[in-house]
């Protein structure tokens, strides 16, 4: 078997891969119980060749997860460096629902056991978002009865919003997320405290667990 042979397996392996995660991301993002079947047929690749990379929707969903961590981190770390706190806050927020990283986070949750790559991911991303929520909070230009574990759930309500193409998804978000921003800044204080108390740890890392088997 020559070189050139392996390379072109290798470019083909590669775009399948490309084509099934991309599949994978369309399919369960709509609908999470969907068969693993269905992300092939989208993926145009046999069945077989998915499980080849796959062997179990588990371990497609536990990669999409993983995926999807990765890059609320990426996000977290590129807006820890933007210079104004205020700025930073809202760059983080932005970028989080613009790429839709609770869709393939918490979404997903409960439908694959963790790993400790998960964990890991997950301690790292909460640790980013607490530190730009606090440097905001220090800076007097974000509430300061905000907690970290409100954030998750301004995630929720907005990867809820599903109108039209994806397009506008993206500017309904965009909206929506700045009507919550407005919410957030300190002078908004002046409509009162926030009614309640915050998520705990416990109650977010709940959704994390997988269902009891009937």
């Amino acid at each position: 078997m020559t070189g050139n042979t392996l390379s072109g397996r290798r470019a083909q392996a590669a775009r399948n891969d490309d084509a099934i995660l991309a599949a994978a991301r369309a399919v369960f993002i709509a609908e999470p119980d969907a068969p693993i079947g269905e992300v092939a047929r989208v993926a145009g690749v046999g069945i077989s060749a998915l499980y080849r990379r796959y062997p179990s929707k588990e371990a497609l969903l536990a990669t999409l997860c993983r995926d999807g961590l990765r890059r609320f981190v990426a996000i977290a770390e590129a807006a820890r460096e933007v210079a104004g706190p205020w700025e930073a806050f809202v760059e983080f927020l932005r970028g989080v629902v613009d790429a839709d990283v609770h869709s393939l986070t918490v979404h997903l949750a409960g439908r694959f056991p963790p790993t400790p790559e998960h964990r890991e991911l997950a301690v790292r991303a909460g640790a980013l978002e607490s530190e730009i929520l606090h440097r905001a909070q220090r800076a007097g230009v974000v509430r300061g009865d905000l907690e970290s574990t409100d954030l998750p759930m301004l995630y929720e309500q907005l990867a809820g919003i599903r109108l039209g193409d994806p397009e506008r998804i993206r500017e309904l978000r965009r909206r929506y997320l700045d009507v919550h921003l407005a919410g957030l800044r300190s002078d908004a204080a002046g409509y009162g405290p926030l009614p309640g108390a915050a998520p705990t740890q416990a109650e977010l890392g709940a959704r994390w667990n997988r269902p009891a088997e009937s």
